[in-house]
């Protein structure tokens, strides 16, 4: 680790706050019809401008009644309250009014008794079984009150969102507008998909479509930009170009040691950004960098496989979770672990493991995952979590417990 630190590389643990502590000063918003803001995160409180219900209301069909008149044993049927109408007329003595569910309850009863608890005779109920005060009546408020804030700003707006602003009559809603993330893969070594291959050198990259594919299952919308060879002038341009329309702009490849690594160049002195960091004591990954240039980021990440899939969830998710405004960050949990696992090096490592569900605990092993070097992206296959090892980690025995980063 001393190498490492000589080298600029910061902890994981830094590099994480210093994310954590960035404040973007104007995150967009917009409106959209309100079925259309499924999936989009609050930008505003949604606050009830009524109360619900407004008036005593009906939760059955049945009679509304006075209720100290059930004693009386029998009662007469004097009007109809059908759901949607309003009616003048008031329960009196030792009288009732049909009433419907959803309807308003009439003046001056108190009470509900349900069609199932009486006979009707002619023009008159009998009671075979009397119900407590108040009993099917939903009060003012009951489900909310007026000027309660019911949903709060920052929330990611799902089903029972869309049917409570529904029933505010909310047509509209405002909304923070997703991150829009620009990715590309650099090399002069690698293909898109559908290129030739031409030579046992090249290889098929896979790294702009894996990250795309996260981006947008975790809200953000994509800019697909593709392969970009190892030219100065091209990932210039593509830098710049993404600049003007997205929010984060990210690499893979060219930002490691090589003699065609432009990319770290490129950021710092011709893009004019500010690095935040560029090196992280983390394993895989270690080379990543992180630039900032106002309110949009520059993100380059290794060119292996899994090294890039690793670190865009670590870093790059946060970015997004901040620009569409959801409560939301990475999800790190508990679980045994069923076997051994030795700690290899001094950094911070992420290692994909399959993660199960039993009686209510998580469990983690090693089942069917390959070692070797940071590019098997297999290992991401199926049911998996990444264990993280803390730099200042040792061995860890099998049955004792390990923190994992749900994916």
């Amino acid at each position: 680790m001393a190498c490492d630190i000589k080298r600029g590389f910061i902890s994981y643990d830094k590099s994480i706050q210093i994310l954590n502590d960035i404040k973007l000063q104007n995150k967009k918003t917009k409106k959209l019809f309100l079925t259309d803001a499924i999936g989009f995160t609050l930008a505003s409180h949604i606050i009830a401008s009524s109360s619900s219900p407004e008036f005593p209301t009906s939760a059955m069909d049945g009679y509304a009644v006075r209720h100290e008149d059930l004693a009386l044993g029998k009662l007469n049927i004097i009007d109809y309250n059908p759901a949607g109408s309003e009616i003048s007329t008031e329960v009196s003595k030792s009288n009732c009014i049909k009433t419907f569910t959803g309807s308003l309850m009439p003046k001056s009863s108190d009470t509900l008794i349900p069609i199932e608890n009486v006979t009707v005779k002619d023009e008159t109920i009998i009671i075979n079984e009397t119900v407590p005060f108040g009993f099917a009546t939903r009060k003012i408020g009951e489900n909310y009150t007026k000027d309660e804030v019911l949903i709060k700003a920052g929330t990611k707006i799902s089903f029972s969102e869309i049917g409570v602003m529904a029933s505010l009559n909310i047509v509209q809603v405002e909304v923070y507008v997703k991150a829009i993330v620009s990715i590309a893969s650099t090399g002069s070594e690698i293909l898109d998909l559908g290129e030739e291959q031409t030579n046992n050198s090249q290889i098929r990259s896979s790294n702009h479509l894996t990250l795309e594919s996260i981006a947008k299952q975790y809200g953000a919308e994509v800019h697909q930009k593709g392969v970009v060879k190892d030219d100065r002038t091209s990932i210039l341009n593509l830098i710049k170009s993404s600049l003007e329309n997205s929010d984060i702009v990210v690499t893979t490849g060219g930002v490691s040691v090589g003699d065609y690594d432009f990319v770290k160049d490129i950021i710092k002195d011709e893009i004019g950004a500010k690095v935040l960091y560029q090196g992280v004591n983390i394993k895989p990954g270690q080379h990543i960098i992180i630039a900032q240039k106002d309110d949009k980021f520059i993100v380059g990440l290794p060119g292996f496989a899994y090294s890039s899939t690793v670190t865009f969830l670590l870093y790059v998710l946060p970015l997004i979770f901040k620009f569409n405004g959801a409560d939301e960050s990475l999800v790190f949990l508990d679980a045994i672990l069923e076997e051994n696992f030795p700690k290899k090096t001094n950094k911070t490592v992420f290692t994909a493991c399959n993660i199960n569900l039993k009686d209510g605990k998580y469990y983690a092993n090693f089942d069917g995952k390959k070692s070797g070097t940071s590019a098997i992206l297999t290992n991401m296959i199926g049911n998996v979590a990444l264990i993280m090892q803390d730099e200042n980690s040792s061995d860890v025995k099998s049955g004792e417990i390990v923190k994992v980063l749900m994916v």
